[in-house]
């Protein structure tokens, strides 16, 4: 299967280390049709990038929950290692109490479905995926292992999805919630770069 925005994103069913450290063994993309969701890839637990996004997801997750989103993550290790990485102090190098799922990928299966699995490695890269409420995937982002990602950015991706949905606007370079957007249309197009040419001149 692959992965390709605009199409239906690939649904997947695995074990997971729930908010109240619970495992659930048959957690499933398709319990959240009617959610956004923003599922992301990591490689490892106890690893050097990975606690910074995660915790920085985990630090927004109230921006992300006003939205109606869900937080996944999901990495290549056990959920044993995703609960003992949970158990581990931030100043120890852990994660702490995170309140989002953390799936345990340890088939591969799920990060080989997203395009993100480095078959060599058995790592998945840093995907992001934006899945709207009917569980078309419509944003998506993947960096190599030393990138970490800007989770700001994923809030204003949802933010744009969901003016679109409301307004039928389409949101042009650097919009943020609350911006004009414009019209899809070559009046729109005029319209808006009238009123914002010199913004793009520089």
């Amino acid at each position: 299967m692959s992965v390709q925005v605009g199409k239906p994103a690939p649904l997947f069913k695995a074990t997971a280390v729930m908010p109240d450290n619970s495992f659930k063994e048959d957690f499933k993309l398709e319990d959240y049709r009617g959610k956004y969701v923003v599922v992301f890839f990591y490689p490892l637990d106890f690893t050097f990038v990975c606690p910074t996004e995660i915790l920085e997801f985990n630090k927004f997750l109230p921006e992300f929950e006003k939205r109606n989103v869900q937080v996944i993550g999901v990495s290549t290790d056990s959920h044993f290692s995703h609960l003992a990485w949970k158990n581990t102090d931030l100043k120890d190098g852990g994660i702490g109490n995170i309140k989002y799922p953390l799936v345990s990928d340890f088939t591969k299966q799920i990060s080989r479905d997203y395009g993100v699995l480095i078959e060599e490695d058995g790592v998945a890269l840093r995907g992001s995926f934006l899945i709207d409420k009917e569980g078309v995937l419509q944003h998506a982002v993947i960096n190599n292992l030393s990138l970490g990602r800007n989770i700001k950015e994923m809030l204003r991706m949802v933010d744009a999805l969901q003016h679109f949905e409301k307004y039928g606007e389409v949101c042009p370079a650097d919009w943020e919630a609350g911006k004009e957007a414009m019209k899809a249309s070559p009046d729109g197009v005029k319209e808006f770069l009238s009123k914002h040419a010199d913004e793009f001149l520089g």
